[in-house]
């Protein structure tokens, strides 16, 4: 099934943000696709983001739902936003096993302030079978990119 692409200019905006981000960096995590209100995030499975049963830590995939949901969004927004999490909520299904994780970030209702994603998470094997390991949904907020570079926390 081929997937609708964003721009070119949306694209190149979501990854040089998407860089900026040292948690995902850390992680290993990398952009998989970037569509008009979709993103999809794949994240290796290493020994360096499991748990102690070997499975990917409930962190790893809670983070890379939160940003595929969070890129989502960007997507329908102009250059001059950005935006942040308000809130969030997943469900952990499964054990997150495979040999990769699939976050998939996709907009359910968009909003001048406020948007609202569903978050997907897989497990995928080298065979390529997928298995949902987690869901959710997430609140963000968009901000003027010149407010993004002061003081958020007060």
């Amino acid at each position: 099934m081929r997937q609708e692409q964003a721009g070119p200019e949306v694209r190149k905006r979501v990854r040089d943000s998407f860089e900026r981000q040292g948690l995902m960096s850390h992680l290993g995590a990398r952009l998989a696709h970037i569509g008009p209100g979709r993103v999809h995030i794949v994240l290796p499975a290493r020994p360096e983001v499991t748990q102690q049963h070997g499975y990917v830590h409930a962190g790893a995939t809670s983070a890379i739902a939160d940003s595929a949901g969070g890129y989502a969004a960007l997507t329908l927004f102009d250059e001059g936003s950005e935006v942040l999490t308000v809130e969030y909520k997943i469900n952990l299904l499964s054990p997150a096993a495979g040999d990769r994780l699939e976050a998939i970030g996709t907009v359910l209702k968009p909003g001048r302030t406020l948007t609202v994603c569903g978050l997907e998470v897989y497990g995928v094997r080298a065979d390529g079978a997928r298995k949902l390991v987690a869901n959710g949904q997430q609140t963000l907020i968009r901000v003027d990119r010149a407010a993004d570079r002061g003081d958020l926390h007060g």
